[in-house]
Formats: C-alpha cells, sequence, structure tokens
C-alpha cells in the first residue's frame, strides 16, 4: 500500500508529447513531466527550440527528443504523432499548450484572423487528440490526453476575444466528447484552463503597471498564478492520481472563474 501512495504522482516509464513544450509555460510543463519519470518529445513550429530543449534534457540524464509541427495542418499533427510513437516506441500522454490569440473589436473581425485563432486552437487540438487516440486505442493500454484551455472559454472581457473565446469555448466541450467516446479504452481527455500567467514574453508585451493592476483586482487569491502551478495540473492529469478523472476542465485561476 505505501508504494501504491508514493507513486500517485509518478509517471515512470510513460511516454509524453508535448507540443508548445519549450515555451515559457511549455518548458515548466515538460520539465516537470521528466522530474515525475516520463521520456518527452518536445514539439512545436521551431524544429530549432525542440532539439535545444531535448538537447539540454538529455545532458540531464532525461530521454528526450525534439519535432516539429504545425498543428492547423491536419497532415502534419498526424505525422507528429507518428514520428513520436515510433521514435519512442508509443504514447501514454498527449499535452497540447500550442495556441494563439489574435484579437479585435467583434463587429470588424477579419476572416483570416478568425479562421487562423480557430485552426490551431480549436481544430489543432482536435487533429492531434484524433492521431494520439488512434494510437492509444490500437496500443490498448489507455492513455491521458490533456488539452490547454483558458478563463476566457466560459466568460467573456472587453477586448477583442471573440475568436479566442469561441475557440476555447469549443474545446472545452470537444474534451466532454472525447472523454465519453474514449473513456471505454482507458483514455482520459481532460484540460487545463489558466489564468493570467506573466511569462517572460506576456511581460514584455501587454503587462504595464495599469494592466497589472485590473487583472490583480479580478483574483480573489490577489496574485498571478505561476507557470509551476499550472504544470501541477497537468502532472495531476497525467498522473495515476487521477485515473477517475475525465471530461473535466480544471480551472488553475486562484479563484477567478469561481468569483465572476
Amino acid at each position: 500500500m505505501a508504494d501504491d501512495l508514493r507513486s500517485l504522482f509518478r509517471i515512470d516509464g510513460k511516454r509524453a508529447l508535448i507540443v508548445g513544450g519549450y515555451g515559457g509555460l511549455g518548458e515548466i510543463v515538460t520539465r516537470v513531466l521528466v522530474a515525475h519519470g516520463a521520456a518527452v518529445a518536445v514539439a512545436g513550429r521551431s524544429r530549432e527550440k525542440a532539439d535545444a530543449l531535448a538537447a539540454v534534457l538529455k545532458t540531464e540524464g532525461a530521454e528526450a527528443i525534439g519535432a516539429r509541427v504545425d498543428i492547423a495542418d491536419r497532415q502534419s499533427a498526424h505525422a507528429l504523432v507518428d514520428d513520436v510513437v515510433q521514435r519512442l516506441g508509443g504514447l501514454d500522454i498527449l499535452v497540447n499548450l500550442a495556441g494563439i490569440d489574435l484579437e479585435a473589436d467583434a463587429d470588424r473581425f477579419p476572416e483570416n484572423d478568425w479562421r487562423q485563432v480557430l485552426d490551431v486552437n480549436l481544430s489543432g487540438a482536435f487533429w492531434l487528440a484524433q492521431r494520439a487516440g488512434e494510437a492509444m486505442i490500437a496500443a490498448r493500454t489507455g492513455g491521458r490526453i490533456i488539452l490547454f484551455s483558458s478563463t476566457r472559454s466560459v466568460a467573456g472581457g472587453r477586448r477583442g476575444f471573440a475568436a479566442y473565446a469561441a475557440s476555447k469555448g469549443g474545446l472545452n466541450a470537444l474534451v466532454k466528447q472525447l472523454a465519453t467516446e474514449w473513456a471505454k479504452h482507458a483514455i482520459t481527455v481532460n484540460a487545463v484552463a489558466p489564468g493570467f500567467v506573466p511569462t517572460e514574453l506576456v511581460q514584455q508585451t501587454t503587462m504595464d503597471e495599469a494592466f497589472k493592476q485590473r487583472m490583480l483586482a479580478r483574483i480573489p487569491f490577489g496574485r498571478f498564478g505561476t507557470p509551476t502551478e499550472m504544470a501541477g495540473g497537468v502532472l495531476f492529469l497525467a498522473a495515476p492520481a487521477s485515473s477517475f478523472v475525465t471530461g473535466q476542465i480544471i480551472f488553475v485561476d486562484g479563484g477567478v472563474t469561481s468569483s465572476s
């Protein structure tokens, strides 16, 4: 029994694909999964960045590979999963952090921007999950699919989030549908929905003092979340501790959605 309790958050020997796994939040997610025993494939639009992080992880003793993908392209997304299955010998965990946000007033939202956001955030997530699910079903060993949603999936914003909110709201429904279909294969499908996380990139682009104070005022905790706290949600959903959790959107937001 003691050994079982100690293994609740261990994923030793599991093979994880992390798309967007080299960004400010993505690298922390990747490192948390590695720290708890996983072999990892780091993927994104930049093969150079993916390979660079994989090389660092290998020097630290991890099993890691890099790969490139354009998730908005179904063929590219499917090819990535096939490549990872071949190179790692299988796939147990898919984490997708890749996404974009293009903003404009709803009454003037450009068609191309709208399509691009939905192609990446919703269709891209589905293409990845579709192929990962197919591989997991064929392997008959179950699996974990973890997508990234947002607090914006359940609440509008005063900025021009029409496409982003629609894509993440659709993602929440997709999570529930895939979870329902694939439960019989012992595949769990869930999402982590972060609140505002001031990564280095975000701070460089949007974090003036007035904006910071407005955001803080909305958070019952009175502070921003950290990448490590978001990664903790991913680890829970990837680990044995959550083996009976599926179809859920886990809001890691300091109480924002509870109090809105």
